[in-house]
Formats: structure tokens, C-alpha cells, sequence
């Protein structure tokens, strides 16, 4: 339970944040700490654990959806440890670094429920041990970055940048869930425990390729390497707590996250080798030299971050030993040094007014904490020795030279780091010997700066305290934390290394040191270079780029829209129509012979004669279609013909249930018909009825083609099933009712939801239309403020009670006899719309509850506690409960919980035909429709 409390607790933070609201912000000022520092202590709690067993992890997991592979399943080994660390850790300092960069308001406490639902997330990402709810958590977090960055939603940049990352980021996560689906395909399982032990045969399997591809794309977006870096640089203008969470420590760590997580499963090919480490290689020298280029101080850190992200990269690409676990040792001294430099910035710009370099000068005397803080962490990140980026920086050196990915050109791998390395210590210059000297006196909007409050600097304060003894002495704060991390990602024995201070003169010293000095050089030296360049880099803007790629987007998907979606419903049906032609036609082109071997059956007169008369009412509504009533009345007659022949072939429950549609529906369109206007619309084109003749044809014909080939094969059905086990299983005679309130209850309870929203559409959509009232008599009036005829009106009222007594009756002896909630249903439809009819909208609301649509939703929730009490006594949802009890004076009697079920059928089903009908026939006019939602409208 320690795993999953590490998850609930910024979760139940960011809650009760919410809850607690603007008016309380110094009261949720102990949850937004305290909560996330529970969580930390609990990851400290499980260090022994983890640290003590090597090769050891915490597991827990609940069934979720097993059938396609989904279960909460988490796992605390020595990397979800790390990773775990610094998002809680970092979390914690810049939470209370924000509570003084950002204003005590409303949108503070927005701030601070994003940022810890957004740790949540990406805890979840780290301590998943279920790919797919890997991949969930991976796109919370995009989701989360995106109202995070776009936080000041009145500025464009703000809001151009958030749109940028989650298309980057987003589209990325599609790729991360393909390649998951391929690689449980070749593992067999979606578990990270089980495809971690198949690591050895993953990489013979024919889809190892196209997998690996859409996995590094997930990687390579998030943790913006070329191309996809240009995201990076636009997110700086979300609010700096914002930069120093998610660009230091947690969203762009989660790309190279996912590389160590799936490193045993993923390296030893040469696909992997170099796409990976030239992908690497490529981003550091880009990021360096960009960063170099940079006028903005976070333009400047968001380029160093997309270097050091390409350095890591490159680390986990080469085919060394000690590779991944320098990989390891960069991604925890860039996080702290990193995360210190982006609240330095912060800083800065708060107290200055701009983060504009040429601007920023001579600080230190204004400002010399905050510039001893900023000049220790930008020695950090350029790796001065007795600093914590030397050591790692050292190792990766180490590497380059030990690498042979690219034979006789090996010497360029090293030859590019350390070329590297030297923009890495101009850059850092730059920050740090630019901002708080080189110059007499800045040039601020808030002169004179000054220092900060004091709690602002005290995490940039911890982090360089960090970068310092990690620098000094490795081995004691860091080495075990890096040894079990290195052991959980390698999951194999540990290679010989050291992280003492100093190893003598050799050529990792030396590249340093070249590196180092030519660094030095370079920045001193390169004001008028820069300037050169600058001008040649800056017409070069990505966020141009990529908005005129998403116009770009939008006009082709007008193109097609204006194709597709032109308002043309007959259009929209031929498309819909050619769709399913083709789909099943594509499966009868498989079939051998269209006929199957079984024998044909003796022609049946009584199923012929239904056959011509349908036919016959066919060709009449196609040549009354000018005459609506009696093309309606016509087609009427076919539903008619087909009840009958239901009941020809013994199927009575479908029998009532095709007689009340049909009169249901014929009422439907009556009332429709009003809206229509007086004259049918002159015949369509030639070339439109030739369309749509051939579309009846083929469908007619397709439908004939599939049921010939079902029944002239033999085949096994499942209503043997159902029939046997309707009484021992449902405890009903009537197999129909049995199935839909039993055995394919789920799929009914789906059915009715799906009524009740296109109820509830219809309403909204005749509640928001203005259509002019056609005449529907001699004077004119609408049909709901016509006269209606007397006797009419008085055998309606008559028949109401026997009607319904009669739906009554067949509600309660549906699960033996034909009837049921549904069929009961329509004919309570029925005898309310005869009053609707006979007697007008006014009387008949006036003396009628008429809140359908409580009506409905009364029913959906009915049927939704029904199944959900077999939930409690451990039975699957909808499971029916049966018994025979023996009643005093009755005898025995079956009580089945498919009653209740049935109930809420019924109250859906009446509710939203009648809510429907009702709205069809008032007045539609807005006075009409503004009125009380109980139906009093009027005429």
C-alpha cells in the first residue's frame, strides 16, 4: 500500500486544495506542503527495502480490465526510486518557491492543484508496472503540461507554447501506445515484470523494429531531442516554478525515464545503437549552440536542458558498459542543478522586472546571494571540478573514448563532445559572469533590484548545498541510490566503476580541460560572432514553422469538411450506406461458393404471401413519396406485415415489440409531417436517383446475399444456450426477456443510456430551433391549438386505464410469458400520445406528470443500482438473483431481481419516448419552449 499512497496523497492534496478554494489559501498552504512531504517520507520509508535487496522490488496490483490487459499494477524498484525522488523532492522545493513568485489569488490555488495533480501523473508514470497505464499516466502528464504552460492564458506566447507541446508531446504519446500494443504482442503479457523477463528474445522478433521506432518517437517527443525540440523553448513562457518542475526534473526526464525502463528490453541491436545515439548526438551539439545564441536567460537554460537531455540520450545509445550508468548519474546532477538554475532565472526576472541578457549586467552587488547561488549551479551544469556535473561529465567523456559504433570514425563521437563541452562552458558564462558582472550598472524595468524573501531562495539554497556535496564526496551521497538504480535498469551484475573526486591525469581530464578553456575562449571572445549568427538563426523561428503547419492542417481539413460535411443528410447517408457495402462485400469475396451444402427447406405459402404484400407496400411508398400521409400510411403496412410474419415464425415477443414501434413511430412522423412544408421539394437530379437507387439495391441485395449464405450452412447456434439455461440460470420461461435482462443485460442497460442521450438531444435541438408554423387547417393554427374532435377525445380517456392496466400486465409477466419492461413500455407510449392526440398538449400536461425526463433518468439510475447490487454480494454486474417463495392465499410465487432491472427499462423507454413527442408537439416558439420544465406550455 506504500506504493499506492505515494500516488493518492498529491492527488488528495490537490483535492482538498481545490475544495479549500481562494478564501482559504494560508489554510491549504499545510496540505500543499504536508501531503507531498508524507508521500516523500513514505519513499524514504521503503528505501531499506529497495536499497538492501539488490535486485529487489515492491509490488502491488488490482484487476482493472484484465481483458485487454489493463490492471493497476505498480513496482518500486531502485530507478521508479530515483525517478520518484526527484519528482517529489524538486516538487516540494518548487512548491515553495511558487508560494512567493505567484500572487495570493484565485488562480494560485489553480496553480497549485495542477502542479500536484501533475506530480500524481507523473508518479504514475514512474511506478507503473502495467504498459498501458504507463501510457495513461504519459498522456496525463501532456494534458497536465499543457494547462500548465498555457497557465497565463491571456498571453499568446503562453498559449501558443501549450498548444505546441501537447500536439508534440500528444502525438507522441499515439506512438508510445502503438508501439506498447506491438511489444505486448511479441511478450505475450502488458506487465512490465513479464516483458522485463523476455528481455533476451524481444529483439529476434519480426516486430521488433517497427516497435522500437514508435517507442523512441514517444521518447524523443518528450524529452524534445531533434527533431522534436522546438516545443522546449516556447514552454518557457509558463510561469518559471512551472520551467523548474517540469524542464528540469519530471516531463522531459520521462522520455529518457522510459529509455531506462526498457533498456534491458530494447538495446543490444544495432538499430537501437544508432538511432539513439546519433539522435543524442545530434540534439547536444544543436542545444549547445542554440543555447549559446540565446537572448532570453530562459530561452538560454531551455536550450542547456535540450543539450544535456541529448547527452543522456547519447549515454543510453552507446554500446559501453558503463554507459547507462553515467546516463544515470547525468539525469540526477541535472535535475538538481538544473531545477536551481531555473529559480535563479525566476528570481531574476521577478526582482528585475526582465530576462533579457542584454539587459542583465552587474547584478552581483544588488544581488550577491542570489548571484553566488546562480554562479555555483552554472558551474554545476558547465562541470567545474568539485562540483556535481564534473563527475558525470567525466564519465560521459569516458564513454565517447570507450565507444566503437562508428569504426574508423570513432575519434568523432569524443570530437563532438567535447566540442560540447565548450558551448556548454560558454553558455554557462554567459549566465553566470554576463548577468551579475560584466557591466557597471543594469538596464531594469525594477531598478534597483534587490533580494528576494527569504524562503524564495531557500530551495535554490538546498540544491546548490546538493550540487556541492554530491561534487565532493560522490560516493557517500550518492553511490548507493546510483548503484540500485544502475542494478534495476541493467538487471544484470553491476561493471567496476568509481565515483571518487580524482583518477589521475588521463584524456577524460584532459577533454575537460580543453573543454573548459576553449569554453572560456569562446565566450569572451564572442560578441561579434554572435551577433553574425544571431541574425542568421533568428528569421529561423520554429513556432512559425510549426504555425504555419498547423494552418496548413486546418485549411485540408476545411477542404475535406466543405467534401464530406456539406449539410447534405442524403449525402451523409450515401457515404454511411457505401460503408457497409463494402464491408461486408469484402468478406462474401472470400467465400468459396455463396451457397452453403445445407439442404433448402420447403417454400412456406403464409411466409411468401407476407413476402409479396411487403414487396407490394414497398413499390407504394416509393410511388406515393409526393404523398406524405399516404406514403406514411403505406409504410406503416410493411411494419405491419413484418409483426406478422414474427408471429408466423413464433417469435410473439418480437411480434408486440414491432407493433408498438410502428404505431409509436407513425406517430412520431405525423407529428413530424407538420414541420415539412406544404409542397414536397421538386424531384432530385437524375444522376442523385440513380445513386440512391443503386445504394437500395446493394443494400437489399447485400443483406439477402449474407442471410442466403448464414442459412444454407450449418453452423451450431447459441440459442441452444440460452434456451437451456433461461430457467436454471434466469429463472424465466421467456428466453427472449431472459436474454435481455440476464444474459446480455449489460448490452440492454447500454441500449437505454443511448435512448435516454438521443432524448435528451431531440430536446435540445427542438428547444433551440425557430421554424415558421406551416398551416395545418382551415384556420391556420398549429397542430397543437387545433380543435380535436369530442368523441375521439372521450374514447381516448376511456381507454387510458385499460391501456395501461394492459402494459402493466405484460411488464409483470415478462420473464415467463411474452411482454416485458420494453413492450410494456411502448404501450404506455402509446396510450399517453393518444391523449397527446385526441385531447391537446394543454389538457393532457395539465392533468399528466409530464417530467419525462426525470421520468427516464429515474430509470437509467434504477437499472444502474440493480446491477450494481450483484456487485456487492461478488457476482459480475447485472447478474440476476431468482427465488420461489410461498405466499398465503397466492401459493408459490418467483421473485426475480430482473424485475427491478425491467422497471428501469420501462421508466427510460416511456420517459423518453414521451419527452421526445411532448417537445414535437408544442408551439415552437421561444415563449413556448422558456417555460417551466414540467411541460405547462400551452399551445
Amino acid at each position: 500500500m506504500v506504493i499506492v499512497l505515494l500516488i493518492a496523497l498529491p492527488l488528495v492534496a490537490a483535492v482538498l486544495t481545490w475544495l479549500a478554494g481562494k478564501h482559504a489559501v494560508r489554510l491549504v498552504a499545510p496540505i500543499i506542503i504536508g501531503f507531498p512531504l508524507a508521500a516523500l517520507a513514505l519513499l524514504f520509508r521503503a528505501r531499506e527495502a529497495v536499497f538492501d535487496q539488490p535486485g529487489h522490488a515492491l509490488a502491488w496490483r488490482l484487476n482493472w480490465l484484465p481483458d485487454i490487459g489493463l490492471n493497476l499494477s505498480l513496482r518500486l524498484d531502485g530507478l521508479s526510486f530515483l525517478f520518484a525522488l526527484l519528482v517529489i523532492g524538486v516538487g516540494l522545493l518548487v512548491i515553495l518557491y511558487a508560494r512567493y513568485y505567484l500572487p495570493r489569488n484565485a488562480s494560485a490555488v489553480r496553480f497549485f492543484c495542477l502542479l500536484l495533480l501533475f506530480m500524481a501523473a507523473m508518479l504514475g508514470v514512474v511506478l507503473a508496472d502495467n504498459l498501458l497505464l504507463l501510457v495513461i499516466c504519459w498522456e496525463l502528464t501532456s494534458i497536465l503540461s499543457f494547462l500548465l504552460i498555457g497557465f497565463w492564458s491571456w498571453r499568446e506566447d503562453a498559449r501558443q507554447g501549450a498548444r505546441m507541446a501537447l500536439t508534440v508531446t500528444g502525438g507522441g504519446g499515439l506512438a508510445l501506445l502503438a508501439g506498447v500494443l506491438l511489444l505486448g504482442r511479441i511478450c505475450g503479457s502488458l506487465e512490465l515484470s513479464d516483458v522485463l523477463a523476455q528481455a533476451g528474445s524481444v529483439q529476434h522478433h519480426p516486430l521488433y523494429l517497427p516497435m522500437l521506432v514508435l517507442v523512441l518517437l514517444a521518447v524523443f517527443t518528450k524529452s524534445a531531442q531533434f527533431p522534436f525540440s522546438f516545443w522546449l523553448p516556447h514552454a518557457m513562457a509558463a510561469p518559471t516554478p512551472v520551467s523548474a518542475y517540469l524542464h528540469s526534473a519530471t516531463m522531459v526526464k520521462a522520455g529518457v525515464f522510459l529509455l531506462a525502463r526498457l533498456y534491458p528490453v530494447l538495446d543490444g541491436t544495432n538499430a537501437w545503437f544508432y538511432l539513439v545515439s546519433m539522435t543524442g548526438l545530434v540534439t547536444l551539439i544543436m542545444g549547445a549552440a542554440l543555447a549559446l545564441l540565446q537572448r532570453d536567460l530562459k530561452g538560454l537554460l531551455a536550450y542547456s536542458t535540450i543539450s544535456h537531455l541529448g547527452l543522456i540520450t547519447l549515454l543510453f545509445g552507446l554500446d559501453t558498459q558503463l554507459s547507462t550508468v553515467a546516463a544515470l548519474f547525468h539525469i540526477i546532477n541535472h535535475a538538481v542543478f538544473k531545477a536551481s538554475l531555473f529559480m535563479a532565472a525566476g528570481i531574476i526576472d521577478h526582482e528585475t522586472g526582465t530576462r533579457d541578457l542584454d539587459r542583465l549586467r552587474g547584478l552581483a552587488r544588488y544581488m550577491p546571494h542570489t548571484a553566488v547561488l546562480a554562479i555555483v549551479a552554472s558551474l554545476s551544469m558547465a562541470g567545474v571540478p568539485l562540483f556535481n556535473g564534473f563527475l558525470s561529465k567525466e564519465m560521459f567523456f569516458g564513454e565517447t573514448l570507450a565507444q566503437g559504433l562508428l569504426g574508423d570514425f570513432n575519434w568523432v563521437i569524443p570530437a563532438a563532445a567535447t566540442i560540447a563541452g565548450a558551448m556548454t562552458m560558454a553558455y554557462s558564462l554567459r549566465f553566470s559572469y554576463g548577468v551579475f558582472f560584466g557591466g557597471d550598472q543594469p538596464d531594469v524595468p525594477n531598478y534597483p533590484p534587490h533580494e528576494p524573501p527569504r524562503f524564495m531562495k531557500l530551495p535554490v539554497e538546498l540544491l546548490v548545498v546538493i550540487c556541492l556535496v554530491v561534487g565532493l564526496a560522490p560516493t557517500y551521497t550518492v553511490g548507493n541510490l546510483l548503484a540500485a538504480t544502475a542494478l534495476a535498469t541493467l538487471r544484470a551484475p553491476l561493471p567496476d566503476y568509481s565515483l571518487h573526486l580524482w583518477h589521475g591525469f588521463n584524456l577524460p581530464l584532459a577533454m575537460s580541460l580543453v573543454s573548459m578553456a576553449g569554453g572560456a575562449a569562446l565566450f569572451f571572445l564572442r560578441r561579434g560572432a554572435l551577433r553574425r549568427w544571431q541574425q542568421v538563426i533568428e528569421p529561423l523561428s520554429a513556432r512559425r514553422s510549426f504555425e504555419a503547419a498547423i494552418a496548413a492542417l486546418e485549411r485540408l481539413a476545411r477542404a475535406l469538411t466543405r467534401r464530406m460535411e456539406n449539410g447534405s443528410l442524403q449525402r451523409y447517408m450515401a457515404w454511411m450506406l457505401a460503408a457497409l457495402l463494402a464491408v461486408p462485400a469484402a468478406f462474401l469475396a472470400d467465400l468459396d461458393a455463396l451457397v452453403g451444402t445445407a439442404p433448402d427447406g420447403a417454400v412456406d405459402p403464409m411466409g411468401a404471401a407476407c413476402l409479396a404484400l411487403l414487396a407490394l407496400c414497398a413499390v407504394a411508398v416509393v410511388a406515393a413519396r409526393r404523398q406524405r400521409v399516404v406514403a406514411l400510411v403505406f409504410l406503416s403496412a410493411c411494419g405491419l406485415l413484418v409483426s406478422l410474419v414474427f408471429t408466423r415464425f413464433s417469435a410473439p415477443d418480437l411480434a408486440l415489440t414491432q407493433i408498438s414501434v410502428e404505431v409509436v413511430t407513425v406517430l412520431l412522423l405525423v407529428l413530424a409531417l407538420f414541420y415539412l412544408p406544404p409542397e414536397p421539394a421538386a424531384a432530385p437530379p437524375a444522376g442523385r436517383q440513380v445513386r440512391d437507387i443503386v445504394l437500395a439495391l446493394g443494400g437489399g441485395g447485400m443483406l439477402a446475399a449474407c442471410a442466403y449464405a448464414v442459412m444454407t450452412r450449418s453452423y451450431d447456434p447459441v440459442s441452444g444456450f440460452y434456451v437451456d439455461n433461461a430457467v436454471p440460470g434466469g429463472g424465466g420461461h421467456n428466453v427472449v426477456n431472459v436474454l435481455l435482462v440476464d444474459f446480455r443485460g449489460f448490452d440492454t442497460m447500454g441500449e437505454i443510456c443511448v435512448l435516454l442521450i438521443a432524448g435528451l438531444a431531440v430536446q435540445a435541438l427542438l428547444r433551440g430551433m425557430r421554424l415558421p408554423m406551416p398551416d395545418a387547417g382551415p384556420d391556420g393554427k398549429p397542430w397543437s391549438a387545433q380543435r380535436h374532435p369530442l368523441l375521439l377525445a372521450m374514447l381516448a380517456r376511456l381507454m387510458l386505464p385499460l391501456t395501461l392496466l394492459v402494459s402493466v400486465f405484460l411488464l409483470l409477466r415478462g420473464h415467463n410469458l411474452p411482454g416485458g419492461g420494453f413492450i410494456a413500455a411502448l404501450i404506455t407510449s402509446v396510450a399517453l400520445l393518444l391523449q397527446y392526440v385526441a385531447s391537446g398538449v394543454r389538457w393532457t400536461e395539465a392533468r399528466i406528470a409530464s417530467d419525462y425526463r426525470a421520468l427516464a433518468g429515474a430509470g437509467i439510475l434504477i437499472a444502474g443500482l440493480t446491477g450494481l447490487g450483484s456487485l456487492v454480494f461478488g457476482f459480475p454486474f447485472l447478474t440476476t438473483a431468482f427465488g420461489h417463495f410461498h405466499v398465503p392465499g397466492l401459493g408459490e410465487i418467483e421473485l426475480a431481481t430482473a424485475m427491478v432491472f425491467d422497471l428501469g427499462v420501462y421508466a427510460t423507454v416511456t420517459g423518453t419516448t414521451l419527452l421526445i413527442v411532448s417537445h414535437l408537439g408544442v408551439r415552437n416558439t421561444p415563449a413556448a419552449f422558456g417555460r417551466s420544465r414540467r411541460g405547462k406550455e400551452g399551445a
